[in-house]
């Protein structure tokens, strides 16, 4: 919902806005802060969030590469005398 409806919304029931007013500053006030506050929801709408959750192939592979790691590494007995 756009700020500035909101706003008109919550002057209507907190203030019952067009039959009783505010105070002139209060009022200016509050529609520059829903106006302001329309503007960065406008900003933000056009803004992409890149934040991949989880990568499978990228974990797969990682999965792959520690078994092959742990599957080469052994343990060497030199107790064989010659």
């Amino acid at each position: 919902m756009n700020p500035l409806h909101t706003t008109l919304r919550w002057l209507s029931t907190h203030t019952r806005f067009p039959a009783s007013r505010l105070e002139t500053r209060a009022e200016v006030l509050l529609c520059v802060a829903a106006l302001v506050a329309a503007e960065e929801a406008e900003a933000l709408a056009g803004t992409r969030h890149l934040i991949q959750s989880r990568d499978g192939a990228k974990d797969s592979a990682l999965r792959a590469y520690s078994y092959r790691r742990s599957k080469v590494h052994y343990v060497c007995d030199n107790s064989a005398k010659v």
